[in-house]
């Protein structure tokens, strides 16, 4: 029996695809079949993407520099995409940072960039794609926030806050443009072992990350985040419109905050 790729000659943009989870996410979308667009703002890590994963996978691949938070780059990007493939199938909105830092320490500056990047940069991807999805009657946008837009987030409160804006207005687009055949859902993950995850554990004095302590007692991994946007861009998800999958491993285990 012959397997069809599940996104077979899809056009997938990923932002945010030159490390962690958006490089498992373009990779996947590639082994799924589809040509994919990554852009961050280091076209270095970019080429390295380009390189290692998308192109062994016998796809094209397109790399763009851009800032989330610059509506002319975001304009760009698409305008780039359209040249290269004729059309947008699949937008990813990956891109995002943060830092660790008191609520009452974050400076207006501070906060005006984690939720710009997080928060103003998918929506500006999602309305310069959305125009090209809603002409072309047809789309699948991806939002990825975070448990902590549904839990809170100590020492995170700007990321919090601007996870929680992306998962409604995840709700708010799938209402508005499900008439033009355009599906938005969101990936809520859990504490992923990204490089940066594990950059920022040895920062705190870990040689070795300890137990998570999440149900399943570990750490998750780029490419199960990755499974699932692929799930959602597929069409076996056909029926799931504007939810939030979480991705986290479950709740906290009893265990491990000292009840048993």
């Amino acid at each position: 029996m012959t397997v069809v790729p599940e996104l077979k000659d899809q056009v997938a943009i990923v932002t945010g695809g030159g490390t962690g989870i958006g490089l498992a996410i373009a990779t996947e979308m590639a082994r799924a079949g589809a040509d994919v667009v990554v852009c961050s703002r280091s076209m270095e890590r970019l080429q390295s993407t380009v390189q290692q994963a998308i192109a062994e996978l016998g796809r094209r691949c397109l790399a763009v520099p851009v800032d989330v938070r610059k509506p002319e780059d975001v304009d760009n990007l698409v305008q780039k995409t359209m040249e290269e493939f004729g059309r947008i199938d699949i937008l990813v909105n990956n891109a995002g940072a943060s830092f660790y830092r008191p609520a009452e320490e974050i400076s207006p500056n501070g906060w005006d960039a984690v939720i710009g990047i997080n928060l103003k940069g998918t929506f500006l991807c999602c309305r310069a794609v959305g125009k090209v999805m809603i002409k072309q009657k047809r789309g699948n946008i991806i939002n990825i926030s975070s448990l902590a837009g549904h839990l809170g987030s100590p020492l995170e409160a700007h990321y919090g806050a601007a996870k929680a804006g992306v998962i409604n207005l995840t709700k708010t687009l799938s209402l508005e443009w499900a008439k033009h055949n355009i599906r938005v859902n969101c990936i809520a993950p859990g504490p992923v072992a990204t490089e940066g995850f594990l950059e920022e554990l040895k920062k705190r004095g870990f040689a070795e990350p300890p137990k998570s302590p999440h149900a399943i007692r570990r750490w998750g991994q780029p490419v199960e985040i990755a499974k699932v946007a692929v799930f959602l861009a597929s069409e076996a998800s056909s029926l799931i419109v504007g939810e939030t999958i979480c991705v986290s491993g479950g709740p906290i285990s009893p265990e491990a905050i000292g009840w048993q």
